[in-house]
């Protein structure tokens, strides 16, 4: 299975698995680059009806949030070790320097276990405790994303987990595939251990979409990745 794997912040791995889908469209093999867009903005309601030219060869940094100047990809503060709800997350409005990308959460569902999102078992194996899958939509309908955040006992099992999915294929977890495109030109999945927990995001595009996808597929992952690192610090005085 080709895989390219790129560090997170804070020592996390986002992995590249291979994503299958109806019969129109086969499982995507990755490359170990994408073409970037030439702007770093959020695309406007009508999309451009050509791909921008010369775009670089290699995708952005991963993103670094300093606090003072990032809006991260949830403005619900919960208590440290509170269950996950998908209430927690809102629409996605992230901002970092010139960085401006918006997705707007269309759906959201929360499971007191793991077992509806396990597709072979491996959540079971390494004692998943929680998941919430969540749905959005960005570029007019062109992008469209679903995010599963699974909850672990600890940072060891989260890690182990990520590992092992990293070397199957994307049915070994299970999302609202009418979430996502039928039928796209990119159709890919990131996952990567954060803390205790595992942040899976889904994203597919169609052609006008295409040369905006992979921006926004790096930026939501990583961010919300980047969030669970503080989520459960707890600030004494």
């Amino acid at each position: 299975m080709g895989l390219f794997s790129v560090l997170l912040i804070g020592g996390g791995v986002v992995a590249f698995l291979y994503m299958r889908d109806s019969a129109q469209n086969s499982p995507v093999a990755l490359p170990t680059a994408d073409p970037v867009p030439t702007t770093t903005t959020a695309p406007q309601s009508d999309p451009p009806s050509t791909t921008p030219s010369d775009p670089p060869a290699s995708e952005p940094a991963q993103p670094t949030p300093a606090p003072s100047d990032t809006k991260s990809a949830t403005s619900k503060r919960v208590d440290p070790g509170s269950p996950l709800t998908d209430d927690e997350f809102e629409d996605w409005d992230f901002k970092l320097g010139d960085v401006k990308l918006q997705a707007k959460k269309v759906a959201g569902w929360t499971y007191d276990s793991c077992d509806p999102v396990d597709g072979q078992g491996v959540l079971a194996k390494n004692h998943c405790l929680r998941a919430v899958q969540l749905a959005y939509s960005a570029y007019g309908g062109h992008i469209k994303a679903v995010q599963l955040v699974l909850s672990f006992p600890s940072e060891g099992a989260a890690k182990t987990a990520a590992t092992r999915l990293a070397s199957l294929t994307s049915d070994a977890v299970k999302w609202h595939t009418d979430r996502t495109h039928k039928s796209y030109v990119y159709g890919k999945m990131r996952s990567g251990a954060s803390k205790k927990y595992v942040v899976i995001t889904v994203l597919t595009a169609d052609k006008a979409a295409k040369p905006m996808a992979t921006y926004y597929h790096q930026y939501l992952q990583s961010d919300i990745a980047s969030y669970f690192l503080f989520r459960d610090l707890t600030i004494t005085s």
